[in-house]
């Protein structure tokens, strides 16, 4: 298998590590600055001696060198700076987003993509747009990260092992995200059980606010080790096609009464992709917040000129 990462920053070559390490394929990491990437793959390339992990890792400034990859990870874009709105993230990432996805099809017509990008539900919005390809080989990572983000919080409230906890979030990435505490267990117990309903609520604005209360902490600079760990869970369960369940962001055609957005649902994931959204029974709360957080996405992808 050949894997192309785009954007060879803290994400894109945490990704790669991870990958080397799991043996999924061979890796192309593609930044635009000269030698940054050559550099980095280097350097995990003579790393695999001390992991025992065998495959090639090449650095390139040449979409070139990405030709044929079944698999493509977007994570080109710039940050969100002080005193910018959403909009005007949106505006300058779907214009490097579009531009890397013009040069992805050309080379690997027949890859899937994985948008990690910001805003993510516009921007895997515009890769679909610009790409043309099936809803099920554009998908965006969101749901597994949030998800991630909300056990950890559940786990640590109770000073639990990880491993009991089971828990997911539907919706768009950022503030009208949908926690489905309905359906979150620990060991099997329902969560609201063993958590009352006011420190449930702060957990879940927590997890909202999760990217945030990082980059807060760091000063400079956003998270990394948990993106990058959700990309490769998917990428693992595409390419080696376990049908596994994960929330991801994918094209709605109907599925939950949505339908022409991307927003984060429970998908099996497979080697063709998104290969089905799987839809669960929602009590009216939560449908409706299913459908505030369709909204805002419909409302983001609107500022979109392409």
């Amino acid at each position: 298998m050949k894997i192309t990462i785009i954007g060879a920053g803290n994400v894109g070559a945490t990704t790669a590590q991870i990958l080397s390490a799991k043996e999924l394929g061979d890796i192309v990491l593609l930044d635009v600055i000269e030698g940054m990437p050559q550099g980095k793959a280097l350097d995990l390339q003579e790393a695999g001696p001390m992991y025992h992990h065998y495959c090639n890792i090449s650095g390139t400034n040449s979409y070139d060198d990405t030709a044929k990859s079944d698999i493509v990870v977007v994570t080109s874009g710039l940050p969100r700076k002080p005193g910018m709105t959403r909009e005007d993230l949106v505006k300058v990432n779907a214009e490097i987003v579009k531009s890397v996805v013009e040069q992805v099809v050309q080379k690997s017509p027949d890859a899937i993509i994985v948008m990690v990008s910001n805003p993510l539900d516009a921007m895997t919005y515009v890769a679909h747009k610009v790409s043309g390809f099936p809803k099920e080989r554009i998908i965006g990572m969101a749901g597994v990260l949030d998800s991630s983000r909300l056990k950890t919080f559940i786990a640590m409230e109770l000073n639990v092992s990880i491993e009991n906890v089971e828990a997911f979030v539907l919706g768009g990435h950022g503030d009208t995200m949908v926690s489905m505490i309905r359906y979150t267990t620990v060991a099997g117990i329902p969560v609201s059980e063993l958590i009352s309903k006011e420190r449930l609520d702060a957990i879940i604005q927590r997890t909202r606010d999760g990217g945030v209360e990082i980059v807060n902490l760091l000063k400079k600079g956003s998270a990394f080790y948990a993106p990058a760990s959700s990309v490769v869970e998917m990428v693992d369960a595409i390419l080696r096609d376990k049908k596994k369940i994960l929330p991801c962001t994918v094209l709605c055609k109907g599925e939950y009464g949505l339908d022409d957005v991307f927003l984060g649902l429970p998908v099996k994931l497979g080697r063709k992709g998104a290969e089905q959204i799987l839809e669960i029974k929602l009590t009216k709360e939560e449908a409706d917040s299913l459908n505030n957080s369709a909204n805002e996405v419909r409302e983001l992808c609107k500022t979109v000129s392409l």
